[in-house]
């Protein structure tokens, strides 16, 4: 009996790895995707591997790992939000403009423009959760309609900050030897994380994107659930343009162009599912960081920069690619 019972212990315990791999297969291939990248970047340029260059990229991917954890959430749920990059550019041209011509108090500054970008978060998810408007329809309105607004307001023109302004410092300060936009990403990731696997609301954002008609069953408000994922959206986006702009020096209403598509290719190559029902904040981490190791490489490696608009389309090619082939092997194909 006792051989027994150490055979079985055994089994289990040779088998629990292959169930960790097969559960977090995603995660740990785009863990070796980024490792790739990275020895490829080292062997073909100088100082890719280098302490400076390391900071450069975090703090240049904090407003990328901000928005990508409030999208793995959007995403999970079974939308998309491709407004983001539009109400960074408003929240950060309205920012210089509050700070340069109104000469606004920069914590009122701060707090008006997470206020806007829930607003607009706020306008998605009403549309989306109670009007049953689909998400990529009413997303892609609001992209238009607030880069519009950004783009009235400033003229096009790109609108300085005071250079005295402490506002600078949230995208340009240093705390304990690291780069505040960075620790302010590790944070978001963090509480991302939390929120997903850790609160009730986590598990309803993933049962949404399972089976929303059966968790509105239960009991569970949906329409309330799905807002407050947009609202997330909206402000993270708001930070992240304050970042930007605070880092810039200005607000500009081209600031965010393309952006949700480098959000987007983040949190999908990170294998949260588009279809919903799955997310994973360490994979979308992982998928951050890969696409900003591939334009810091490129850069580095002195190659036009024009490649990054490539590369960035072909690493979403490649995500989808895995979510409807390799992550979604069930879903029906069609002929």
């Amino acid at each position: 009996m006792s051989m027994m019972n150490m055979s079985s212990t055994r089994m289990i315990r040779h088998s629990l790895p292959r169930r960790i791999l097969h559960n977090h297969s995603g995660v740990v291939s785009i863990a070796l995707f980024c490792l790739f990248c990275c020895m490829v970047f080292a062997l073909i340029t100088d100082n890719f591997l280098s302490g400076p260059n390391w900071l450069n990229i975090i703090r240049q991917s904090a407003p990328l790992l901000i928005v990508a954890t409030a999208m793995t959430l959007v995403i999970t749920t079974g939308g998309i939000d491709l407004s983001v990059g539009s109400t960074l550019a408003l929240v950060g041209a309205l920012s210089a403009i509050a700070l340069n011509n109104w000469g606004l108090p920069w914590p009122v500054v701060l707090l008006g423009g997470l206020l806007l970008g829930g607003l607009i978060g706020a306008l998605n998810g009403y549309f989306i959760a109670y009007e049953g408007i689909p998400a990529f329809i009413v997303t892609l309105a609001t992209l238009a309609v607030v880069r519009g607004v950004a783009l009235l307001i400033t003229q096009g023109y790109s609108i300085p900050i005071p250079a005295d302004s402490p506002f600078t410092l949230l995208g340009r300060a240093w705390v304990i030897g690291l780069p505040l936009p960075a620790i302010l990403g590790v944070l978001a990731l963090l509480g991302g994380h939390i929120l997903l696997n850790q609160t009730r609301f986590g598990r309803y954002v993933t049962a949404i994107g399972s089976n929303t008609e059966g968790v509105r069953r239960a009991g569970v408000n949906t329409r309330a659930v799905t807002l407050w994922v947009y609202v997330l959206s909206g402000m993270s986006a708001a930070l992240a343009g304050m970042i930007i702009t605070a880092r810039l020096g200005s607000g500009s209403s081209n600031q965010g162009e393309g952006f949700e598509l480098q959000v987007i290719a983040a949190v999908v190559l990170g294998s949260t599912s588009l279809f919903g029902g799955f997310g994973t904040i360490i994979g979308t981490l992982l998928g951050a960081l890969s696409i900003a190791v591939i334009q810091n490489g490129l850069i580095l490696s002195h190659i036009s920069p024009f490649y990054t608009q490539i590369a960035t389309g072909t690493i979403i090619l490649l995500a989808i690619w895995l979510n409807t082939r390799i992550f979604n092997p069930a879903r029906p194909t069609k002929g």
